[in-house]
C-alpha cells in the first residue's frame, strides 16, 4: 500500500520536485530491499519507466529462487505484464526481462507474449488438413 502511495507522488504532476525527487529515491530504496512481490505487482502497471527497471529488476531477483512466486506471477499477469515491456536490446531492463523469462519455460513465456493468439490463428488458417480415406 505505501509503495503504491510513493508512486503516486513520483509520477503525480501536483508533486513539487523536491517531493518527486525524495519520493523517487525512497521509492527506489523500497524497491531494492522488497521480496514480498505481490506488493510490487501493481507497480508493473503503474510505474514510469524509470521506476519500473527497479520493479523488473526485484522481480529478476526474487523468481530465480522462489517456485511459488514464479506461479504466482503467471496467475496473477504479471509475467504476460513483462512481456508487454518494450525494453531497449542490451539495456539492463532487457537483461532483467530475460533474466525473468529464463525462470519459466520458452512456450509459457510465448504464450504470454503479445500476438501470440493471432500467430496461433494465423496456423490455423494456413493449415492444410490431412485426408484420410
Amino acid at each position: 500500500e505505501y509503495i503504491n502511495i510513493i508512486n503516486k507522488a513520483v509520477v503525480s504532476t501536483q508533486s513539487t520536485g523536491d517531493l518527486q525527487i525524495k519520493a523517487k529515491k525512497a521509492l527506489k530504496n523500497i524497491l531494492q530491499k522488497c521480496v514480498h512481490l505481490p506488493a510490487l505487482e501493481p507497480l508493473l502497471h503503474d510505474a514510469p519507466p524509470n521506476i519500473l527497471k527497479h520493479v523488473v529488476a526485484q522481480f529478476s531477483k526474487v523468481l530465480p529462487h522462489d517456485a511459488k512466486a514464479r506461479r504466482l506471477f503467471v496467475t496473477s499477469g504479471g509475467l504476460k505484464k513483462v512481456q508487454e515491456i518494450k525494453a531497449e536490446p542490451g539495456s539492463a531492463l532487457m537483461e532483467y526481462i530475460n533474466i525473468i523469462n529464463g525462470c519459466y519455460p520458452e512456450e509459457i513465456v510465448r504464450y504470454y507474449s503479445p500476438g501470440y493468439s493471432e500467430r496461433l490463428l494465423e496456423r490455423i488458417d494456413n493449415h492444410q488438413p490431412i485426408m484420410t480415406n
